[in-house]
């Protein structure tokens, strides 16, 4: 019968490595939301995937704002339904499913989340953050 031995340094700087390991998936999220915030975007992201964000404006607007966004991004807009509080967009692109969900919580408010789903299960953050921020760029214009 064999006996590994450990050495306690080495312990330690496996120990070590698995500690830092998650605070770098802490650090790097703590990172990736603080872009937002200094560059003025205020965009938040649930576990899931999914990026959403409130404008104050009214929900009418901010479909129309939507619908521009989509159209500027070559993104056509396949299906349209109500839902409880609002609004729900299909969309698609070449290779995504795009769902957005506009949900009034005020007159004068909207929360808008949106997911790029790719395939069966990568979302594409980067592609649902650019719909939002391009609607908020057209609402500025307003």
């Amino acid at each position: 019968m064999t006996f590994i031995h450990f050495k306690p340094v080495a312990l330690g700087a496996v120990g070590a490595l698995l500690l830092l390991n998650g605070c770098a998936a802490i650090g790097l999220t703590l990172l990736s939301s603080g872009a937002g915030i200094l560059t003025g975007q205020s965009v938040a992201y649930t576990m899931d995937g999914f990026a959403y964000r409130t404008f104050t404006a009214p929900i009418s607007q901010v479909e129309s704002a939507t619908r521009t966004a989509l159209d500027r991004m070559g993104i056509r807009v396949d299906a349209t339904a109500q839902i409880d509080q609002g609004k729900a967009l299909r969309a698609q692109s070449f290779d995504r499913e795009i769902e957005i969900e506009l949900e009034m919580v005020s007159a004068k408010a909207t929360r808008v989340r949106t997911v790029a789903k790719q395939g069966v299960f990568f979302k594409d953050r980067a592609t649902a953050t650019e719909i939002l921020i391009q609607t908020e760029k057209i609402l500025a214009l307003g």
